[in-house]
């Protein structure tokens, strides 16, 4: 994106007196003890650049006037003569930058002031395009290793504890101030209208499909094998005097005991049969079962309409509204106590949040992949993130340096570059002598 250049104002001639009072400026534009040796700095620089101009045109004077008499001079006469065409051409040129020289507003002076805006939209575009991209961001912060940083100071406990405390105090702040009124409603709004919204039958067959994804339904099935054998284990005796109790009068307890030995040792051989075959046909006829169920939720109408029932009625029951008011306060009340007690014990020894927030960075340092996932994902976190913003980065340059004041713009601008630009004033006058003087002996050499 390329941010549009704001309308031009008119140039204002900059003027060299005092700055604009530094109340009215922004932070950016006013006039700190640093800019304050910068001037001192830049005034010395100009007055040596203007008493050069002024010691070479002294020179240009005598040796035009002695020229006759010694016609050497001649050969000083040119140098003192191209060098005032230097430094008056450089004088001209570095003045025009910041104001109007002399005060006269010759067309293409002032040329930050009456530019202010597009400097400003140059500034942010270049910022935008070499600075803000994917490709500088990663290679930089690659460079950086900010994983690995993040992870030194967060394996140190006084850091750990700091981060830790920070948290405490801040959650606990922002839970104090919200009203229990207002998170109620925002549970109601946010949470249990949305479930309300949502099908109720796909999200539980998508929650199948995870469970029975890798035969992780077959591990559910051995897990009830064991507690089921478990069960029959531990309530045999149970299960014997239910049969006795159900079994007519006139049988024998020679047959109960029979039978009841008949149905403990048949149960007992399907559990384990089903558990050591993963191809039994009890675990074929349960994987059937699933798949109609995963079906049913996906294309039976009664059955989804029956979810869609179960659902709203468990949204209506007023138990939840009482279960999130309840976890609401054991929030609050947690979240207060963990507080007050960091509060009130500076010396007690790390607790569980910051053992693991200084584990977490241990583990990390221990770790030379998992550190590498930890860079790779900040510098992914920190590129994207910079890939997003650009164009208001620039376009935030772009405004901020167009509200600037033009005056206070160009006079901070001159502070900080000004004195290396008197330097071209000074290589100017010599540089732009010795050229005249090699003319002067090339033009002598032609005669």
């Amino acid at each position: 994106m390329t941010v549009p250049t704001p309308p031009v104002k008119p140039a204002a001639a900059v003027s060299p007196a005092g700055p604009a009072p530094d109340a009215t400026l922004p932070a950016a534009l006013r006039i700190t003890p640093d800019d304050e040796i910068r001037r001192v700095r830049l005034v010395q620089m100009k007055r040596v650049a203007t008493i050069m101009l002024v010691v070479v045109a002294a020179v240009f004077v005598v040796a035009r006037l002695f020229e006759a008499r010694y016609p050497w001079l001649g050969y000083l006469r040119a140098f003192a003569e191209a060098a005032m065409v230097g430094g008056i051409a450089d004088w001209f040129a570095v003045t025009a930058l910041f104001r109007h020289p002399l005060g006269i507003p010759i067309p293409h002076t002032a040329i930050v002031p009456s530019r202010k805006d597009r400097i400003g939209t140059a500034l942010g575009n270049f910022v935008q395009r070499n600075f803000l991209t994917r490709d500088v961001v990663a290679a930089k912060l690659a460079a950086m290793k900010l994983g690995e940083r993040g992870a030194q100071w967060l394996a140190r406990p006084e850091n750990s504890r700091r981060l830790a405390r920070a948290a405490a105090h801040g959650l606990s702040g922002a839970v104090n101030m919200m009203r229990d009124e207002d998170v109620q409603e925002l549970v109601d709004r946010g949470i249990v209208s949305r479930l309300r919204r949502m099908q109720a039958a796909p999200l539980a067959a998508k929650t199948f499909e995870l469970l029975t994804a890798d035969g992780r339904h077959q591990a559910l099935l051995d897990d009830a094998l064991r507690l089921a054998a478990r069960f029959l284990d531990e309530n045999e005796a149970m299960i014997r005097a239910r049969i006795k109790q159900e079994s007519p009068w006139w049988v024998p307890g020679a047959v109960e005991n029979r039978l009841g030995d008949k149905i403990v040792s048949g149960v007992e051989s399907t559990l384990v049969a089903v558990a050591a075959d993963p191809e039994h046909p009890l675990r074929k006829r349960y994987d059937e079962a699933v798949e109609k169920v995963v079906a049913n939720l996906r294309e039976n109408p009664d059955t989804i309409a029956r979810a869609e029932q179960i659902k709203l009625e468990v949204l209506s029951h007023p138990g939840v509204a009482e279960f999130s008011r309840e976890v609401w306060g054991d929030v609050k009340s947690r979240l207060a106590e963990y507080s007050e007690k960091l509060t009130g014990d500076t010396e007690a020894k790390p607790d569980q949040l910051e053992r693991w927030l200084a584990g977490l960075g241990q583990k990390v340092l221990e770790d030379p992949v998992l550190a590498d996932k930890v860079n790779g994902w900040m510098v992914e976190l920190a590129a994207y993130l910079a890939e997003q913003a650009r164009e208001e980065v620039a376009t935030l340059i772009a405004t901020t340096v167009g509200s600037w004041d033009a005056d206070a713009t160009s006079r901070k601008i001159e502070l900080q570059i000004g004195r290396d630009l008197q330097f071209i004033r000074i290589n100017g006058t010599l540089v732009g002598g010795l050229v005249g003087l090699l003319l002067y002996v090339a033009g002598k050499a032609l005669e």
